[in-house]
């Protein structure tokens, strides 16, 4: 049996991070003693936001919070997550979570325990999000657990910065989409938004290393009606996203959803695999040995790419998740959100 111990109590109205711990079934976990957020997923002791969060948390004006890691392993046993969320839904200062790599799993597991679902996380039977609402702090532990799927709008908001504006219509390139998890479903429905109308890619592929997720994201796109033409391949090799990598059109996107580069050392394609012309390579991590960016760095100049790692995507993925939390607003967009980009800035490293 594991014990999750909290840190010595600091000074008290500032923010802290207490000690990632890696859950279990029967990890006991102690009842947090100021409002706590948390951050379930595989190493996430190893995160910038374990920096950035105390920052932030003062620049919102948030007083005494803290934040806590919690690491399950990949598709770990659904009682672990059921044991985690149970957790935090009974404790009273436990405010809520962002996950990362667990989002369908976790989901899937612990759908009961929720009281509520966004529309998003119904769709895409995942969530990303975790937060209590509905009655006051001194009762939080009988209020209401929801659930939220935050990607769809972090995708979108991170596409946003850095794609040329009409840039599908104006160049007729397509989509590949490594990997078919909770991040490539939100990244594919961001993407095909009717809001875009006709500048919509030409087609999407889609590839994942064993076929059940693929059958996932394309029920979810039926339901969508997508309309560009999509293509679900099972790729158990890196040899065969390098084939499918061949086929793209100039001023193509090649997005590294895979978690394979932070969670897991490598890289869904080989070091023989050639990116399109003038195309662009947007990985999903920000830390690791995010070995996807290195082999794209390495043909930037001689295939004009634009190469893109996740952190603007790490930006948004957390504070739209901490809006919910902690009911507050926080900007997406302009000098607000510009701010706190600056602020997490100060305190990266790589």
């Amino acid at each position: 049996m594991t014990t999750a111990t909290h840190l010595d109590t600091p000074a008290a109205d500032a923010a802290i991070v207490l000690p990632a711990v890696q859950a279990t079934a029967d990890t006991v976990f102690e009842p947090a003693t100021r409002p706590t957020m948390y951050f379930i997923g595989v190493t996430t002791g190893k995160s910038s936001i374990m920096q950035v969060f105390p920052k932030w948390a003062k620049h919102l004006g948030l007083g005494a919070v803290a934040i806590r890691g919690l690491d399950c392993k990949w598709h770990d046993d659904p009682a672990v997550y059921r044991h985690v969320v149970k957790f935090i839904k009974d404790d009273p200062q436990s405010l809520g979570a962002l996950v990362t790599t667990h989002k369908i799993d976790l989901l899937t597991a612990c759908r009961d325990l929720f009281d509520e679902l966004d529309p998003f996380a119904e769709l895409l039977g995942e969530v990303s999000g975790i937060a209590k609402r509905g009655l006051p702090a001194a009762s939080r532990a009988h209020s209401l657990l929801c659930g939220y799927a935050k990607d769809p709008i972090t995708s979108g908001l991170s596409l946003e910065a850095f794609l040329p504006a009409d840039h599908w219509k104006k160049t007729g390139g397509d989509t590949l989409i490594l990997g078919a998890g909770g991040s490539s479903i939100a990244l594919s429905c961001a993407m095909l938004d009717p809001k875009h109308g006709d500048n919509l890619p030409r087609r999407l592929f889609v590839t994942n290393r064993s076929p059940g997720r693929l059958h996932e994201i394309e029920a979810i796109h039926k339901k969508l009606h997508v309309s560009i033409p999509v293509e679900y391949i099972h790729t158990p090799r890196p040899e065969d996203n390098d084939r499918v990598l061949a086929r793209l059109a100039p001023h193509s996107l090649v997005a590294n959803a895979t978690g394979l580069g932070k969670d897991a050392p490598g890289s869904p394609l080989t070091d023989a695999a050639e990116f399109p012309e003038h195309g662009l390579a947007w990985d999903f991590n920000y830390r690791g040995d995010l070995h996807f960016l290195v082999q794209a760095r390495r043909q930037a100049a001689a295939r004009h790419l634009h190469v893109e790692d996740g952190w603007v995507y790490f930006l948004h993925g957390w504070t739209r998740v901490m809006e919910e939390v902690f009911h507050i607003e926080i900007p997406a967009r302009g000098p607000g959100f510009d701010a706190l980009g600056q602020i997490a800035a100060s305190t990266r490293t790589a």
